[in-house]
């Protein structure tokens, strides 16, 4: 296979990966609510869901190993643990998730079936596809993602070509936050750390050996997915908002994008949206669940057996989670979330620094105060009240961001003591 050809697979792949419920779901909702405000709510949005991953992407081409290695100069325990609750997280939110929507949204409108059933047959189908691991990524990239890429355009460009004069004022206070933190939702970053070690696996199993040669492609393969991400993030926000009078205040995330669909290209347009949510969900199930079983395949010394267990399990938590309803998993994802992304944002910036900005101390510490400092985040999703002197102190902290400032204060410290003992020296 060419590096182009390689390239443009592997592309279309990671870009499938990370399309999946909340990239469709969430970016119309978006714009909906910001109004006019819709540009500053998508750059908010581009830095959690395409500039962040990429980042990810790039530190993957760095480092060229495991998920493990991204934490490593923190300390190899951290950094399994770390990728163990990231990967339990991944279980049982995000993957169940697509299962969920793919119900609500093409299944249960059709057929009338139980989420349960629906639960079952999607992830049977998933994992029919994880054990045919070899031909997963080149259906994903050569068949899948071009329909995807083709039907939501459709969507975008239809809607953009002439969109109504007005629209109604945005309810957002904080636009470009609201947007920020609505990325978490999409679990890009977190896909960005997962689906590079997928990439890199499938590089080696090529027999592709040369560091500079899988770091270009890695790369360049990274900037086609996000840049594909970009475009269709950026139209659905658009047209959310351009469209925003035509919906009700009480209008759902699928409601909107169900809603959409049908003012473009008129009632086929749900069983449009339909296909498409199916295909999109489909793709970024099969890619998390062979991201995990790599994962423990890797950790077991390339044992096959593990990486059919694992995707077993992964399979069984996603029927069981699966079952229950879209608002459910996004509700209890949120706190995870706040816990999660920034340290998995603090490491993915680190990792793609050069060695001598990023030694092991500065990742040490800079982690630590991180994640120290997003625990407060969690607490207050339970109980505002709890940290409430903490919110009028801490600067961003009203904005679930607490975390921000610390997390700068420490890497700047830490590199100036840094500095100053090797000149001592």
């Amino acid at each position: 296979m060419s590096d182009t050809k390689r390239i443009f697979l592997f592309g279309f792949a990671l870009f499938a990966g990370f399309f999946g419920a909340g990239n469709l779901i969430l970016p119309p909702f978006l714009g909906f609510n910001a109004g006019p405000d819709w540009w500053l709510v998508a750059i908010g949005f581009m830095i959690t869901t395409t500039v962040i991953p990429m980042l990810s992407l790039f530190g993957h081409a760095k480092l060229q190993g495991t998920m493990l290695d991204f934490g490593k100069k923190v300390s190899p325990t951290f950094s399994l643990v770390y990728c163990l609750v990231m990967f339990l997280i991944i279980i049982v939110l995000p993957a169940p998730r697509t299962a969920a929507v793919t119900h609500e949204m093409a299944i249960a409108p059709l057929f009338g079936t139980s989420p349960l059933l629906t639960s079952c047959i999607y992830f049977a189908l998933v994992l029919l596809f994880v054990l045919n691991r070899s031909k997963a990524l080149e259906i994903l990239g050569k068949y899948l993602t071009p329909i995807i890429v083709i039907m939501v355009l459709t969507i975008v460009v239809l809607g953009l070509v002439a969109p109504p004069d007005l629209m109604h004022l945005g309810s957002l206070k904080a636009p470009l936050v609201d947007g920020l933190l609505e990325g978490y939702q999409t679990y890009d970053a977190v896909a960005g750390i997962v689906m590079g070690s997928v990439i890199i696996i499938s590089l080696n199993k090529e027999g592709l050996k040369t560091y500079a040669e899988k770091k270009r492609i890695i790369a360049k393969s990274g900037f086609i997915a996000m840049f594909g991400l970009f475009v269709i993030y950026a139209g659905l926000i658009a047209l959310g908002a351009f469209y925003s009078n035509a919906f009700s205040e009480e209008t759902t995330r699928t409601g909107l994008l169900l809603g959409l669909s049908k003012t473009m290209i008129g009632d086929i347009g749900g069983t449009f949206v339909s296909v498409l949510v199916a295909l999109a969900c489909f793709t970024t199930a099969v890619a998390i669940v062979v991201s995990l079983a790599d994962f423990f395949e890797a950790l077991y010394n390339q044992n096959g057996k593990a990486y059919v267990i694992v995707a077993i399990i992964c399979c069984v938590f996603g029927v069981i989670m699966g079952s229950y309803d879209v608002g459910f998993i996004i509700d209890i994802a949120l706190p995870a979330l706040f816990f999660i992304y920034p340290m998995s944002i603090a490491m993915i910036i680190l990792n793609v620094l050069p060695n001598r900005w990023a030694t092991p101390l500065i990742f040490k510490v800079v982690v630590m105060t991180t994640m120290v400092f997003s625990i407060p985040d969690v607490i207050g999703y339970f109980s505002p009240e709890a940290i409430k002197t903490y919110v009028e102190l801490m600067p961003l902290a009203q904005y679930s961001l607490g975390w921000l400032l610390p997390a700068f204060a420490a890497y700047a410290i830490t590199a100036i003591v840094q500095r100053i003992q090797k000149r001592g020296i």
